[in-house]
């Protein structure tokens, strides 16, 4: 009986990760509505929350290409330093577009992986 009832609500998990992340995301995203009608983009609170957005991203990026887990480990580090500077690279050349330089620095991984395995 019990195992009839786990294979029959095999999606509630799911649901809830949905529902759960949804919310955990999306009040803070109706509050920014709200009160982005009364902040000027000048001001002190928002220049330091750019400040924090932007140090949260450059602690994750470096955290990727120094302490890699799963198959990004198995690069060699020398190609994830360069994956980011090309990326980094064509982010400046395309006028700072952040989807260029993204895929130029996934394009410059894969590739150098591909390499790497298949040459070196």
């Amino acid at each position: 009986m019990t195992e009839t009832l786990a294979n029959e609500a095999w999606w509630w998990p799911y649901v809830m990760i949905l529902v759960a992340g949804w919310f955990a995301t999306d009040v803070w995203r109706w509050i920014g509505v709200f009160a982005s009608g009364r902040l000027r983009e000048d001001s002190e609170l928002l220049i330091w929350v750019r400040c924090v957005a932007t140090a949260l991203v450059a602690g994750l990026i470096s955290k990727l290409i120094l302490f890699p887990q799963g198959v990004l480990s198995e690069t060699p580090i020398w190609l994830r330093v360069a994956a980011s500077s090309a990326g980094f690279a064509a982010f400046f050349a395309s006028r700072q577009k952040v989807i260029v330089g993204v895929l130029a620095a996934e394009v410059f991984l894969i590739g150098g992986w591909w390499l790497v395995d298949h040459v070196g």
